[in-house]
């Protein structure tokens, strides 16, 4: 596995070793020694959720706030989607700034988003299955996030607006500034990332 930082440098774009024959192909999805070497701190992931979406699925912004903040490892089983991480830690040097990448069943990239970020992602392909490794459980009372086309961000989905296919919800939140934010403060951040290490 190798790992790339992105211009936000918490968030790691993960290139997995894809070996492929006449018979198919077998890769090593996630190995938790090798991400915690390159990373400097544990995690401790504890549920894994898929989706299955067509074309034109927007699912975001969304995050936990804390006690349940989560990690996210996520990745793309079969088709294309463009995915969203946005900085929601309030101080840093990266606030409300966002990494956008392509993740497709043909690379296998795997985008890791730690605390402190929102994370949402539309779908290019016709249909496409999509995974990600959670290290903090579902709290729905804990729930949060932002409306995805805010000016603000300044987000580009790749989609014209009309073709997008949205719940209730994603189409109701409220905008960037008037949602809940982290804290930046350096010992707080580090308890969100390190689970108490």
């Amino acid at each position: 596995m190798d790992f790339i930082r992105t211009d936000i440098p918490d968030v790691v774009i993960c290139k997995p070793k894809v070996f492929g024959d006449h018979r198919g192909y077998f890769t090593e999805t996630f190995r938790k020694d090798v991400l915690e070497e390159f990373l400097g701190y544990r995690v401790n992931f504890c549920q894994d959720n898929e989706s299955r979406s067509s074309y034109g699925v927007l699912r975001g912004m969304h995050y936990q706030m804390p006690p349940f903040t989560q990690t996210k490892l996520v990745r793309v089983i079969e088709g294309r989607v463009l995915d969203v991480a946005v900085d929601i830690r309030k101080g840093s040097p990266y606030y409300g700034k966002s990494v956008v990448v392509e993740l497709n069943e043909t690379e296998k990239n795997q985008l890791f988003i730690p605390r402190g970020f929102a994370h949402g992602f539309v779908v290019l392909s016709e249909t496409a299955t999509f995974a990600y490794k959670c290290d903090n459980f579902y709290a729905p009372e804990y729930d949060s996030g932002f409306l995805f086309n805010d000016s603000f961000l300044e987000i580009d989905w790749q989609i014209p607006l009309e073709d997008l296919i949205l719940s209730e919800k994603d189409k109701n939140q409220p905008l960037f500034s008037e949602a809940e934010k982290f804290d930046f403060s350096k010992k707080l951040y580090e308890k969100y990332i390190s689970n108490g290490r």
